[in-house]
């Protein structure tokens, strides 16, 4: 009997790239597809050629096929009531972005993984990238002095369809997520307040706000600027956004695409009109695995032996403060604290 014995819920929101990874793992196997729609859960067996059984209730799934893991695929809505019922059932759950809906429902759930004594984490899987763990160790270094001003970009045309083009704040609810996340991780600070505005720009194919701008605030007094638009036609960024840290010794950039570099003032014995800097450029030596396999590993490790995952759900939560306080920002139409 395999060491994980997994449910996925949620089958027509499968990633292959949670099925491909889970496959290749000799100590898991996927024992149960759950879905409120059967024949989604059907559907999702026959295309990823699984051998399981398929169910519409995830508390039968779990006791039938004596699981220990939960994949709650579904959408955000729905996250409560699948994560609380797998802890109940004695699993652990790894689930997708955002945690919840309302912050109400995201503490109704790290209580309940804390009550179970269950691990809950959350695939954050833009913060696996060799480029991104360099970022985040040149920002920390104290290379370029405290930080006292972060900003991030985040352009793209987005021609999806679906349900992102009838969203109300496309932008903010559906990705934005992953680059309030990001900004944490590469800080490794938490902001205290946040003043959001969004609109829909000219041109634009969502019926909803396509583009966010927020500011936020941390307790030093120092601010993270947060731009993007989903409706950018040309000169994309990368879906990593584009990237500036500013310190009091010097600025670090990165593109989300090549490596990250900074560059620090040389130092002089008076204050000139334009100081000189250096250029230095960090060696990519994280070699893990990234994206979704590189989250997914460090899932697993962490209950292999032991450890608590990076994107646990108590620190994951903080990163979901961040897009509801935006979003309380937004109907309140001020600065408002997270």
């Amino acid at each position: 009997m395999s060491k994980h014995r997994i449910v996925v819920v949620g089958c027509g929101n499968i990633s292959k790239a949670w099925i491909a990874y889970t496959l290749k793992r000799d100590d898991s196997s996927i024992v149960a597809l759950v879905d409120m729609h059967l024949d989604h859960a059907e559907a999702a067996k026959a295309k990823y050629k699984l051998e399981c059984p398929v169910y519409t209730d995830v508390r039968e799934a779990i006791r039938k096929n004596e699981a220990n893991l939960v994949f709650d695929l579904t959408i955000p809505e729905a996250h409560c009531a699948i994560t609380t019922a797998a802890f109940e059932e004695g699993c652990n759950v790894f689930g997708e972005k955002p945690m919840a809906s309302f912050m109400e429902e995201a503490v109704i759930m790290v209580k309940a993984a804390a009550d179970s004594g269950r691990t809950y984490a959350i695939m954050q899987n833009r913060r696996y990238l060799k480029e991104m763990m360099a970022f985040r160790d040149l920002v920390q270094s104290g290379t370029v002095g405290p930080i006292g001003f972060v900003t991030s970009d985040f352009f793209l045309g987005l021609h999806n369809g679906g349900y992102r083009e009838t969203m109300d704040n496309p932008l903010l609810l559906d990705m934005a997520i992953h680059t309030f996340d990001q900004s944490r991780f590469i800080t490794g600070k938490d902001p205290v307040a946040v003043h959001c505005t969004t609109f829909n720009p000219a041109g634009s194919w969502f019926a909803g706000a396509a583009a966010a701008i927020c500011t936020f605030e941390y307790e030093d007094g120092s601010c993270y600027s947060y731009r993007g638009c989903y409706s950018a036609e040309g000169a994309p960024t990368s879906w990593q956004s584009s990237w500036r840290v500013v310190g009091s010794k010097g600025t670090v950039i990165w593109d989300g695409r090549t490596a990250p570099y900074a560059e620090v003032v040389i130092p002089t014995e008076e204050i000139v009109h334009e100081n000189k800097h250096k250029r230095i450029t960090p060696e990519l030596t994280w070699a893990g695995q990234e994206q979704h396999a590189g989250c997914l590993d460090d899932m697993f490790d962490a209950l292999n032996k032991g450890h608590i995952p990076s994107t646990v759900c108590t620190d994951n939560i903080k990163s979901l403060a961040m897009l509801h306080g935006a979003i309380r920002s937004l109907k309140e139409g001020c600065k408002v604290r997270i």
